[in-house]
């Protein structure tokens, strides 16, 4: 619930004033720790955006307009299919705390525009919103277990389409969706490719030892719930378990740098840094034959 509406209409002792203001701060700087082993997460103080920074925008054709589809056992995504005959290769796109909103629908199409069959899966089942303090507890209500699940339904969804090459699917999220990217990498072999941008990591050998896809990293060196420290032994796992990977921190940028809807953190230069890497490692592991 927005802090306004909190507060209007009622005359409160300033203790608990700061109570509740310390309450929502809180729930933003912790939706990126770690609440377990093996639970994912994350958000960030950066309000949802309608458009992508032109320089992420690509100019290779248009995508089919994008539509809502049912998963099986209850659950939800949107749909946006490339131009072109044949079999593609397909990706997973995973929201921020925030929900499925404008800027991963449009994150969608870019991919399609791209060639691929892109699929958000809608992790709340049709839920969004702006407010941070509602974000968080949507992320806190999501059952992990359905998350994943509904996951690995997209997956099977798209391997079942015609259109798609069920050898070639990939996965990629923010915040929250980074942290779930990576952990779907730990329960589906057949994934190929899993970008994690500054989502939460993980630290057990079986569950590293159990991803098969090629990782990509991107994180930000000021964010305070993944830091550089966690993020540099991450990496070293996965070099030591001879992990495919590329990961790189972005030095003094905050969580949630490639938002442009996070006024406070967005970074023009490190996000169009980060589309590149992104566009270049899934045409790598995913378009190459």
């Amino acid at each position: 619930m927005p802090l306004t509406n909190i507060l209007r209409g009622r005359q409160l002792p300033m203790r608990r004033v700061l109570a509740v203001v310390a309450t929502l701060i809180t729930a933003n700087l912790l939706a990126c720790r770690t609440r377990s082993e093996t639970q994912t997460g994350g958000g960030s103080n950066a309000a949802p955006t309608n458009s992508i920074a032109s320089a992420a925008s690509p100019t290779d054709g248009p995508a089919s307009a994008g539509a809502p589809v049912d998963l099986p056992d209850g659950g939800r995504g949107y749909l946006v299919l490339p131009e072109g005959q044949g079999k593609h290769p397909a990706i997973i796109v995973i929201q921020e705390w925030w929900g499925l909103n404008d800027w991963i629908r449009e994150n969608t199409a870019r991919f399609a525009r791209q060639g691929y069959v892109a699929l958000a899966v809608d992790l709340y089942r049709g839920r969004a919103t702006s407010d941070p303090g509602e974000a968080h507890e949507l992320m806190r209500g999501m059952p992990e277990d359905r998350a994943l699940g509904d996951l690995q339904a997209g997956f099977q969804w798209l391997a079942a389409r015609a259109d798609v090459d069920p050898n070639r699917i990939g996965s990629i999220g923010w915040c929250m969706g980074g942290g779930y990217s990576l952990a779907f990498a730990t329960s589906e072999p057949r994934l190929r490719a899993v970008v994690v941008n500054y989502g939460r990591l993980i630290t057990t050998p079986a569950k590293i030892d159990a991803i098969r896809a090629t990782v990509l990293g991107n994180f930000a060196g000021a964010d305070r719930g993944i830091p550089p420290a966690d993020v540099r032994s991450f990496e070293s796992q996965l070099k030591e378990r001879k992990k495919d990977h590329d990961i790189k921190i972005y030095d003094g940028k905050a969580h949630a740098f490639m938002n442009p809807g996070n006024k406070d953190g967005y970074d023009a230069p490190a996000a169009s840094d980060a589309w590149s890497r992104i566009d270049a490692f899934f045409a790598r592991t995913l378009k190459a034959l």
